[in-house]
Protein backbone atom coordinates (compact mmCIF):
# COMPACT_ATOMS: atom_id res chain seq x y z
CA UNK A 1 0.00 0.00 0.00
CA UNK A 2 1.36 3.43 -0.84
CA UNK A 3 2.36 5.82 1.96
CA UNK A 4 -0.70 7.47 3.43
CA UNK A 5 -3.27 5.38 1.56
CA UNK A 6 -6.56 6.54 -0.01
CA UNK A 7 -7.66 8.53 3.03
CA UNK A 8 -4.46 10.61 3.01
CA UNK A 9 -4.79 11.17 -0.74
CA UNK A 10 -8.40 12.33 -0.24
CA UNK A 11 -7.26 14.71 2.53
CA UNK A 12 -4.57 16.18 0.28
CA UNK A 13 -7.12 16.64 -2.49
CA UNK A 14 -9.53 18.39 -0.14
CA UNK A 15 -6.72 20.65 1.09
CA UNK A 16 -5.71 21.54 -2.48
CA UNK A 17 -9.36 22.27 -3.37
CA UNK A 18 -9.68 24.56 -0.33
CA UNK A 19 -6.50 26.44 -1.24
CA UNK A 20 -7.71 26.83 -4.81
CA UNK A 21 -11.11 28.22 -3.73
CA UNK A 22 -9.44 30.78 -1.44
CA UNK A 23 -6.94 31.72 -4.14
CA UNK A 24 -9.57 32.15 -6.86
CA UNK A 25 -12.03 33.97 -4.59
CA UNK A 26 -9.47 36.71 -4.00
CA UNK A 27 -8.23 36.81 -7.60
CA UNK A 28 -11.75 36.84 -9.07
CA UNK A 29 -12.59 40.22 -7.50
CA UNK A 30 -9.72 41.92 -9.30
CA UNK A 31 -10.24 40.06 -12.57
CA UNK A 32 -13.89 41.17 -12.72
CA UNK A 33 -13.06 44.69 -11.50
CA UNK A 34 -10.54 45.14 -14.34
CA UNK A 35 -13.18 46.53 -16.69
CA UNK A 36 -16.09 47.36 -14.41
CA UNK A 37 -15.33 51.04 -13.81
CA UNK A 38 -14.36 52.92 -17.01
CA UNK A 39 -12.78 55.76 -14.98
CA UNK A 40 -9.55 53.69 -14.88
CA UNK A 41 -8.93 54.74 -18.49
CA UNK A 42 -8.38 58.33 -17.32
CA UNK A 43 -6.46 57.71 -14.09
CA UNK A 44 -4.50 54.55 -14.95
CA UNK A 45 -3.83 55.21 -18.64
CA UNK A 46 -4.38 58.89 -19.40
CA UNK A 47 -2.20 60.29 -16.60
CA UNK A 48 0.78 57.89 -17.16
CA UNK A 49 0.66 58.64 -20.91
CA UNK A 50 0.79 62.38 -20.15
CA UNK A 51 3.81 61.87 -17.87
CA UNK A 52 5.45 59.78 -20.59
CA UNK A 53 4.70 62.45 -23.20
CA UNK A 54 6.79 65.02 -21.34
CA UNK A 55 9.90 62.85 -21.56
CA UNK A 56 9.19 61.90 -25.18
CA UNK A 57 9.14 65.56 -26.19
CA UNK A 58 12.33 66.26 -24.21
CA UNK A 59 14.19 63.42 -25.93
CA UNK A 60 12.94 64.49 -29.36
CA UNK A 61 13.87 68.13 -28.68
CA UNK A 62 17.39 66.92 -27.88
CA UNK A 63 17.48 64.75 -31.04
CA UNK A 64 18.11 61.66 -28.92
CA UNK A 65 17.94 58.24 -30.64
CA UNK A 66 14.37 56.99 -31.17
CA UNK A 67 15.17 54.05 -28.89
CA UNK A 68 14.94 56.48 -25.95
CA UNK A 69 11.30 57.14 -26.80
CA UNK A 70 10.83 53.39 -26.51
CA UNK A 71 12.65 53.39 -23.14
CA UNK A 72 10.21 55.98 -21.80
CA UNK A 73 7.21 54.06 -23.13
CA UNK A 74 8.30 50.81 -21.47
CA UNK A 75 9.02 52.69 -18.23
CA UNK A 76 5.60 54.35 -18.31
CA UNK A 77 3.90 50.97 -18.78
CA UNK A 78 5.87 49.27 -16.01
CA UNK A 79 5.02 52.14 -13.68
CA UNK A 80 1.51 50.69 -13.49
CA UNK A 81 2.90 47.50 -11.96
CA UNK A 82 4.93 49.41 -9.36
CA UNK A 83 1.87 51.41 -8.29
CA UNK A 84 -0.23 48.25 -8.13
CA UNK A 85 2.34 46.50 -5.92
CA UNK A 86 2.79 49.53 -3.68
CA UNK A 87 -0.88 50.40 -3.11
CA UNK A 88 -2.76 47.15 -3.83
CA UNK A 89 -0.32 44.56 -2.51
CA UNK A 90 1.96 46.03 0.16
CA UNK A 91 -0.81 48.21 1.63
CA UNK A 92 -3.69 45.79 1.02
CA UNK A 93 -3.74 44.01 4.40
CA UNK A 94 -3.66 47.41 6.10
CA UNK A 95 -6.70 48.48 4.05
CA UNK A 96 -8.42 45.18 4.87
CA UNK A 97 -7.76 45.81 8.56
CA UNK A 98 -9.35 49.25 8.36
CA UNK A 99 -12.40 47.91 6.52
CA UNK A 100 -12.87 44.99 8.93
CA UNK A 101 -12.11 42.15 6.50
CA UNK A 102 -8.79 41.10 8.03
CA UNK A 103 -10.48 38.94 10.70
CA UNK A 104 -11.96 36.77 7.95
CA UNK A 105 -8.54 36.31 6.36
CA UNK A 106 -6.81 35.49 9.64
CA UNK A 107 -9.43 32.91 10.66
CA UNK A 108 -9.77 31.36 7.18
CA UNK A 109 -8.47 27.73 7.09
CA UNK A 110 -5.74 28.63 4.58
CA UNK A 111 -2.40 30.45 4.95
CA UNK A 112 -2.38 34.19 4.30
CA UNK A 113 0.12 33.49 1.53
CA UNK A 114 -2.63 31.79 -0.50
CA UNK A 115 -4.91 34.82 -0.16
CA UNK A 116 -2.13 37.23 -1.11
CA UNK A 117 -1.20 35.02 -4.09
CA UNK A 118 -4.80 35.39 -5.28
CA UNK A 119 -4.58 39.16 -4.86
CA UNK A 120 -1.30 39.21 -6.79
CA UNK A 121 -2.68 37.13 -9.67
CA UNK A 122 -5.82 39.26 -9.98
CA UNK A 123 -3.74 42.42 -9.73
CA UNK A 124 -1.37 41.15 -12.42
CA UNK A 125 -4.28 40.55 -14.80
CA UNK A 126 -5.80 43.96 -14.11
CA UNK A 127 -2.50 45.83 -14.38
CA UNK A 128 -1.36 44.00 -17.50
CA UNK A 129 -4.45 45.31 -19.30
CA UNK A 130 -3.60 48.84 -18.18
CA UNK A 131 0.08 48.52 -19.12
CA UNK A 132 -0.78 47.12 -22.56
CA UNK A 133 -3.19 50.02 -23.09
CA UNK A 134 -0.46 52.53 -22.14
CA UNK A 135 1.96 50.95 -24.65
CA UNK A 136 -0.71 50.91 -27.38
CA UNK A 137 -1.64 54.56 -26.73
CA UNK A 138 2.01 55.66 -26.77
CA UNK A 139 2.79 53.68 -29.93
CA UNK A 140 -0.16 55.23 -31.75
CA UNK A 141 0.46 58.77 -30.45
CA UNK A 142 4.25 58.96 -30.69
CA UNK A 143 4.80 56.23 -33.29
CA UNK A 144 7.24 54.52 -30.96
CA UNK A 145 9.52 52.05 -32.76
CA UNK A 146 9.16 48.66 -31.06
CA UNK A 147 11.54 46.17 -32.69
CA UNK A 148 12.05 43.03 -30.62
CA UNK A 149 15.61 41.77 -31.07
CA UNK A 150 15.35 39.01 -28.42
CA UNK A 151 11.74 37.75 -27.93
CA UNK A 152 12.71 35.05 -25.43
CA UNK A 153 14.70 37.50 -23.31
CA UNK A 154 11.82 39.98 -23.40
CA UNK A 155 9.22 37.40 -22.32
CA UNK A 156 11.33 35.75 -19.62
CA UNK A 157 12.62 39.09 -18.31
CA UNK A 158 9.07 40.45 -18.09
CA UNK A 159 7.66 37.39 -16.30
CA UNK A 160 10.53 36.93 -13.84
CA UNK A 161 10.66 40.62 -12.94
CA UNK A 162 6.91 40.59 -12.16
CA UNK A 163 7.19 37.44 -10.04
CA UNK A 164 10.01 39.09 -8.06
CA UNK A 165 8.11 42.38 -7.81
CA UNK A 166 4.90 40.80 -6.50
CA UNK A 167 6.97 38.64 -4.13
CA UNK A 168 8.40 41.89 -2.75
CA UNK A 169 4.85 43.24 -2.42
CA UNK A 170 3.74 40.18 -0.44
CA UNK A 171 6.75 40.49 1.88
CA UNK A 172 6.05 44.19 2.42
CA UNK A 173 2.38 43.47 3.23
CA UNK A 174 3.26 41.89 6.56
CA UNK A 175 5.44 44.87 7.54
CA UNK A 176 2.70 47.32 6.60
CA UNK A 177 0.22 45.36 8.67
CA UNK A 178 2.52 45.36 11.71
CA UNK A 179 3.42 49.06 11.59
CA UNK A 180 0.03 50.38 10.37
CA UNK A 181 -0.21 53.98 9.32
CA UNK A 182 3.52 54.61 9.79
CA UNK A 183 4.26 52.06 7.05
CA UNK A 184 1.49 53.50 4.89
CA UNK A 185 3.48 56.73 4.75
CA UNK A 186 6.37 54.63 3.44
CA UNK A 187 4.36 54.00 0.25
CA UNK A 188 4.11 57.73 -0.34
CA UNK A 189 7.84 58.07 0.34
CA UNK A 190 8.83 55.25 -2.03
CA UNK A 191 6.60 56.06 -4.99
CA UNK A 192 8.45 58.93 -6.69
CA UNK A 193 12.10 58.14 -5.75
CA UNK A 194 11.81 54.66 -7.25
CA UNK A 195 10.91 56.24 -10.60
CA UNK A 196 14.36 57.87 -10.50
CA UNK A 197 16.64 55.20 -9.05
CA UNK A 198 15.09 52.33 -11.04
CA UNK A 199 15.48 54.22 -14.33
CA UNK A 200 11.85 54.37 -15.45
CA UNK A 201 12.66 57.14 -17.96
CA UNK A 202 16.31 56.47 -18.84
CA UNK A 203 18.88 53.62 -18.72
CA UNK A 204 19.74 53.10 -15.05
CA UNK A 205 23.44 52.69 -15.90
CA UNK A 206 23.68 56.50 -16.20
CA UNK A 207 23.29 56.72 -12.41
CA UNK A 208 26.57 54.84 -11.99
CA UNK A 209 27.14 51.13 -11.44
CA UNK A 210 26.98 51.12 -7.63
CA UNK A 211 23.85 53.25 -7.42
CA UNK A 212 22.23 50.96 -9.98
CA UNK A 213 23.42 47.90 -8.06
CA UNK A 214 21.76 49.16 -4.85
CA UNK A 215 18.60 50.09 -6.78
CA UNK A 216 18.46 46.54 -8.15
CA UNK A 217 16.85 45.48 -4.87
CA UNK A 218 13.70 46.82 -6.59
CA UNK A 219 13.15 44.11 -9.26
CA UNK A 220 11.94 46.60 -11.87
CA UNK A 221 15.48 48.06 -12.08
CA UNK A 222 16.91 44.89 -13.62
CA UNK A 223 13.62 44.01 -15.31
CA UNK A 224 13.46 47.29 -17.23
CA UNK A 225 17.11 46.99 -18.25
CA UNK A 226 16.61 43.40 -19.49
CA UNK A 227 13.46 44.29 -21.45
CA UNK A 228 15.08 47.34 -23.07
CA UNK A 229 18.08 45.27 -24.15
CA UNK A 230 15.74 42.60 -25.54
CA UNK A 231 13.89 45.24 -27.54
CA UNK A 232 16.68 47.49 -28.81
CA UNK A 233 19.87 45.51 -28.21
CA UNK A 234 22.59 46.09 -25.57
CA UNK A 235 24.43 48.73 -27.63
CA UNK A 236 21.52 51.20 -27.78
CA UNK A 237 20.29 50.40 -24.26
CA UNK A 238 23.45 51.34 -22.30
CA UNK A 239 23.10 47.96 -20.61
CA UNK A 240 23.91 47.50 -16.93
CA UNK A 241 24.51 43.72 -17.15
CA UNK A 242 23.95 41.02 -19.82
CA UNK A 243 20.31 39.92 -20.14
CA UNK A 244 20.97 36.39 -18.88
CA UNK A 245 22.76 37.69 -15.79
CA UNK A 246 19.87 40.06 -15.04
CA UNK A 247 17.30 37.26 -15.47
CA UNK A 248 19.34 35.05 -13.14
CA UNK A 249 19.48 37.79 -10.49
CA UNK A 250 15.75 38.42 -10.86
CA UNK A 251 15.03 34.71 -10.35
CA UNK A 252 17.18 34.84 -7.21
CA UNK A 253 15.30 37.91 -5.96
CA UNK A 254 11.96 36.21 -6.71
CA UNK A 255 12.88 33.15 -4.62
CA UNK A 256 14.23 35.34 -1.80
CA UNK A 257 11.18 37.62 -1.64
CA UNK A 258 8.66 34.75 -1.80
CA UNK A 259 10.52 32.89 0.95
CA UNK A 260 10.62 36.08 3.07
CA UNK A 261 6.89 36.64 2.46
CA UNK A 262 6.09 33.08 3.54
CA UNK A 263 8.07 33.43 6.77
CA UNK A 264 6.85 36.95 7.62
CA UNK A 265 3.19 36.20 6.91
CA UNK A 266 3.40 33.00 8.97
CA UNK A 267 4.83 35.02 11.86
CA UNK A 268 2.11 37.67 11.52
CA UNK A 269 -0.60 35.01 11.39
CA UNK A 270 0.63 33.33 14.58
CA UNK A 271 0.93 36.72 16.29
CA UNK A 272 -2.60 37.69 15.28
CA UNK A 273 -4.13 34.45 16.56
CA UNK A 274 -2.17 34.59 19.83
CA UNK A 275 -2.67 38.27 20.72
CA UNK A 276 -5.61 39.36 18.56
CA UNK A 277 -4.47 42.97 18.41
CA UNK A 278 -3.51 42.96 14.72
CA UNK A 279 -7.16 42.83 13.73
CA UNK A 280 -8.12 45.91 15.77
CA UNK A 281 -8.73 49.04 13.74
CA UNK A 282 -6.61 52.19 14.15
CA UNK A 283 -3.66 50.28 15.57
Amino acid sequence: MSAGGPQAAAARGALAARYWRAFWARAYVRVVAANRDPSWVLFDVGLPVLATAAYVYVYRALNAPEAYVGFVTIGGAMMAFWLNVLWNMASQLFWEKQSGNLEAYITAPVPLMVILAGMATGGLFMTTIRAATIVAAAVLWFRVPLVVSDPAGLLVGFVVSLVALYGLGMAMASLYLLHGREAWHLSQLLQEPVYLVSGFYFPVRFLGFWVAAVASVIPLTLGLDAMRQSLYGPDQSAALLPVRAEIGLLALLAGLFIWAAWRLLGFMERLARREGRLTLRWQ
